[in-house]
């Protein structure tokens, strides 16, 4: 099940106001019921509403209330001016990013009929640059968003930053599995275990190929069967698939999902070489049909081994995006685009047609043979991302946005999709290649690199854009 965003709100006001302008605290207590209300409509959000604050002593209060309630985000919604001493305790002990609100009542003041109650109302704008200096000198990062009370380009930018404490929270609780051994000298594959936990929190659990054997060998006829059916349902099943290699590929999706279940994983990479056809080849060989399956419905699976590409897979889905696992195959500077897709794994999602099962009898660079997809991400804008890594093993997160245009694919049993970036191919490559992305990463729909770079903000993690 997916996690819920948890957002706080603290609403504030100077204290000072309430005895010389007695309607103004009524008419601020209304704006944060409708942000509040607001706030619970973006989408599986739950709102841990603490009140309005009128001093630093409620300030405190506040803060030791949303320190123990383990929030995502923290929204702080200035309603009129309030002292930084108010929210910098707010800040310090929640241990979740802090966005500041300025959403005055309406576009503009009636400048002929207000008095000073009036536009204090409309005096949120006054603290932030107090807010932004006091929060750079206690050290916690400073953002916000200025509008009014129904601006949507306001609560579109305040969507964004309650998607990325969505995501930051799925990372800290994650749990991702390790499947096999690492594709022999894929160096910029290999990650720290370490950095994982320490850069974007959750855990990773290393399993052995035996893990999963022993729980395909539990699979039954009867669930065997039902899977096959289930495949159809969702596939066109080519007349290349061999009814041994369906009906295997189905057996080892069965215990696939019972590995997932019983080690609780959010996301999986996996890779085995295995030799002549043994027990544990044929399981790596077999696993596209089930780790596609799993990612479909938000469970993230990556082959060779690539655990950070996993992670931008789980972070594009989690953006809405789908994020189907990708790698360069093909320039086309004839049609102007960059071709790319995968053997193995794909985000059914966001396939363009019904999906298709093909056999193959072999699998370049890899052991083994079976069933692998075919399919293409429909046609629209799309999103290219990756989770690099530098010298100093900091994370780094790459992007690009391109569109998907239709034309001819390969049909080799790939994800294949024809991207357009709004360049020469060849220029789009190279300035891709030396961004730091590594040789994986999540091809995903809609153009998602402002809610990418608001993601890698709440983390801490560099955001690199590439534009051609």
């Amino acid at each position: 099940m997916t996690r819920r965003t948890r957002v706080g709100l603290v609403s504030g006001g100077l204290g000072a106001y309430w005895p010389q302008f007695p309607d103004l605290l009524p008419t601020l207590k209304g704006s944060a019921v409708r942000v509040a209300e607001r706030l619970r409509g973006l989408g599986d959000v739950e709102v841990v509403d603490v009140g309005f604050i009128s001093d630093e002593r409620d300030g405190a209060s506040a803060a030791e209330r949303l320190r123990v309630a383990g929030c995502d985000l923290i929204v702080g919604f200035l309603t009129t001016y309030l002292t930084s001493s108010m929210l910098v305790p707010v800040a310090q002990r929640s241990q979740a990013p802090v966005l500041l609100v300025n959403l005055q009542p309406t576009e503009a003041m009636d400048h002929e009929t207000f008095d000073t109650g009036a536009w204090l109302a409309y005096c949120g704008a006054c603290p932030l640059p107090e807010m932004a200096n006091a929060f750079a000198r206690v050290g916690v990062p400073f953002r916000s968003v200025s509008g009014y009370l129904e601006d949507e380009r306001a609560w579109e930018r305040i969507a964004r930053w309650v998607a990325a404490a969505g995501v930051r929270g799925a990372l800290r609780h994650a749990r991702h599995g390790l499947l096999g051994h690492l594709y022999p000298g894929m160096l910029d594959v290999a990650t720290d275990l370490t950095s994982v936990p320490a850069q974007l929190g959750g855990h990773v659990e290393v399993l052995e190929l035996d893990d999963l054997r022993v729980r395909v060998e539990q699979v039954t006829d009867a669930e065997t069967e039902e899977r096959i059916a289930h495949a159809r349902e969702v596939f066109t099943v080519d007349e290349t698939v061999n009814a041994d290699d369906l009906a295997w590929a189905a057996k080892v999706s069965v215990g696939l999902d019972r590995l997932v279940d019983d080690f609780a994983l959010d996301s999986l990479a996996y890779y085995h070489r295995g030799l002549n056809g043994e027990q544990h080849e044929r399981l790596g060989a077999g696993l596209i049909l089930g780790a596609s399956l799993l990612t479909a419905r938000g469970l993230p699976a990556a082959g060779e081994y690539e655990l950070r590409n996993s992670i931008a897979m789980l972070i594009m889905d989690r953006l809405g995006g789908g994020g189907s696992f990708t790698e360069l195959q093909a320039l086309n500077f004839t049609d102007g685009v960059v071709e790319m897709g995968h053997d193995g794994p794909a985000h059914l999602a966001i396939s363009a047609r019904r999906p298709l099962l093909r056999g193959l009898g072999v699998y370049h660079g890899k052991r083994g043979w079976g069933v692998s997809v075919e399919f293409d991400v429909r046609p629209g804008p799309v999103t290219t991302f990756g989770l690099g890594q530098r010298a100093d093993g900091g994370f780094v997160m790459v992007a690009a946005e391109g569109e998907v245009v239709p034309g001819p694919l390969l049909r080799i049993g790939n994800t294949t999709s024809r991207v357009d970036f709004g360049a020469d191919p060849g220029e789009w490559t190279d300035a891709w290649s030396a961004s730091g992305v590594n040789h994986h990463w999540a091809l995903g729909t809609g153009h998602r690199a402002g809610e990418l770079r608001a993601v890698a903000d709440l983390l801490g993690v560099e955001f690199r854009e590439v534009r051609v």
